[in-house]
């Protein structure tokens, strides 16, 4: 923020979040600015005669705060419900219920077609009241999220957040004058621009390397480390050939158990001292901690009697999503949620490194998907499960490709964390940049976009 200057004369506000605001400033509530607060509504299936687009918390885009959808959901809303709900270019949208674990609900965003539309019964709609500017007010809202303003008027039942509107209307803030509003919001639409630019070439770049490594995983167990060993026909169309003296196997040969969970996920414990692993732990060949949940003794000892997690262990997702994988780590006692599978192999056979990879490495997405043919949703069976393909190299020439893939694998891995933290660093810099240009911590009245530089970046936001 260093290049941009400071307001002249400040005020203290006496608002928490807010601090000092420029003298020339005004500080009210919000819903000062907005001209009501509208509910939405779901309507009914379409019918072909009264359908019209309704706009839902999916179709919201949180990093960007607009609404960002391929394809409309249309519903059948008769005209007379309509009145008063249709959503006009430059109208925010408010989340009233939803929200979930690590978010909470009360995100603003702004409508940018002019196609008619409502809202569902999830969402409100605001309208800009005369003299404030609907972009500047997307800023200030987004604000006003980031900094959890929003969390003292949310109310929760039943696992649901709901935003108490009126609550949360009725906070302080501060507002330049109208023409200032339209410069901070093109100073802000310019430069976070630039940013999610910078995001996305980072973010691709982290998809390249995720593709990449895939394939010399895949590559790795599938023809080998030898590029002079004799071939074979796989039997499998799109693989071609494989080490002439590799055997193709199903799972049921290489593992010693098949572990099917209870159906259901035990009980969690904020004070609970044993994982329970669900399927969103287990993602890319990895246990995914962050978020992961805990029990007590008595769920452990139920939930393992069928047979107990150890070290090496495989731990295979059923569904939600079908035929993820990892290996249970070192030290951690855990018990499996539902949809999860444990894996007893046998170690004298394989290397419970090179199973997983092999997972990974296309026989078992290919499997799943013969499965799944006609099917909304992609699942094993338990019956399905030993049957999964995989080629079995001699136990010695496995641990050598696990051996060359956990170096490849590291490089890859330090280079996508890498990027990762770029991003990072670059979506904190927007919101920083956002929260100072909106509260007058920066002075960019006299910004102007640089004449060299393409239009696009200004309208980026607006595309």
């Amino acid at each position: 923020m260093g290049k941009h200057a400071s307001y002249p004369e400040m005020v203290e506000t006496g608002v928490p979040w807010l601090g000092g605001v420029p003298r020339h400033w005004s500080v009210h509530q919000l819903k000062r600015s907005v001209d009501g607060c509208v509910n939405g509504l779901w309507g009914g299936e379409p019918d072909g005669e009264n359908d019209i687009a309704v706009i839902r918390v999916a179709d919201f885009d949180r990093v960007r705060s607009r609404v960002s959808v391929d394809e409309y959901t249309m519903r059948s809303v008769p005209l007379k419900d309509r009145k008063g709900r249709l959503i006009e270019r430059g109208d925010l949208l408010i989340e009233k219920s939803g929200g979930g674990e690590k978010q909470l609900v009360g995100a603003v965003v702004i409508h940018e077609k002019p196609l008619p539309a409502i809202t569902s019964n999830f969402v409100a709609r605001m309208s800009p009241a005369a003299g404030y500017d609907s972009s500047f007010l997307r800023y200030a809202f987004d604000h006003l999220y980031s900094g959890r303003v929003n969390y003292p008027s949310i109310k929760q039942a039943t696992g649901i957040q709901n935003l108490d509107s009126g609550r949360y209307l009725a906070e302080y803030f501060s507002f330049p004058p109208s023409e200032e509003q339209q410069h901070i919001s093109a100073f802000l639409d310019h430069e976070t621009a630039k940013i999610d630019r910078l995001i996305a070439k980072q973010e691709r770049l982290i998809e390249l390397l995720k593709e990449k490594r895939q394939a010399v995983i895949s590559h790795a167990v599938t023809k080998g480390l030898n590029p002079e060993a004799p071939m074979k026909d796989s039997g499998v169309e799109w693989l071609g050939e494989v080490p002439a003296h590799w055997v193709r196997v199903r799972l049921k040969h290489v593992v010693r158990k098949i572990i099917d969970t209870e159906h259901k996920t035990a009980p969690f414990y904020d004070d609970g001292e044993y994982m329970v692993v669900r399927t969103s732990n287990v993602r890319d060949g990895k246990l995914v901690t962050e978020g992961i949940r805990y029990t007590d003794l008595n769920a452990y000892e139920e939930w393992t009697r069928r047979g107990k997690p150890e070290a090496g262990d495989i731990l295979f997702t059923r569904e939600a999503p079908a035929g993820q994988a990892c290996l249970v780590p070192e030290g951690g006692d855990l018990c499996l949620g539902q949809r999860m599978v444990l894996f007893k192999v046998m170690r004298e056979r394989v290397v419970p490194d090179f199973v997983i990879h092999s997972i990974y490495a296309g026989l078992a997405d290919e499997f799943i998907e013969a499965l799944s043919q006609g099917s909304t949703v992609a699942h094993f069976n338990m019956g399905d499960i030993g049957n999964i393909p995989l080629f079995e190299p001699p136990i010695e020439e496995q641990a050598e490709i696990v051996h060359h893939l956990r170096v490849q694998v590291e490089k890859f891995d330090a280079l996508m964390e890498k990027a990762a933290e770029s991003v990072a660093l670059m979506r904190e810099h927007r919101v920083a940049l956002i929260s100072a240009a909106v509260t007058g911590k920066i002075d960019v009245r006299r910004w102007q976009q640089p004449n060299n530089e393409p239009q696009e970046a200004a309208t980026a936001a607006s595309a």
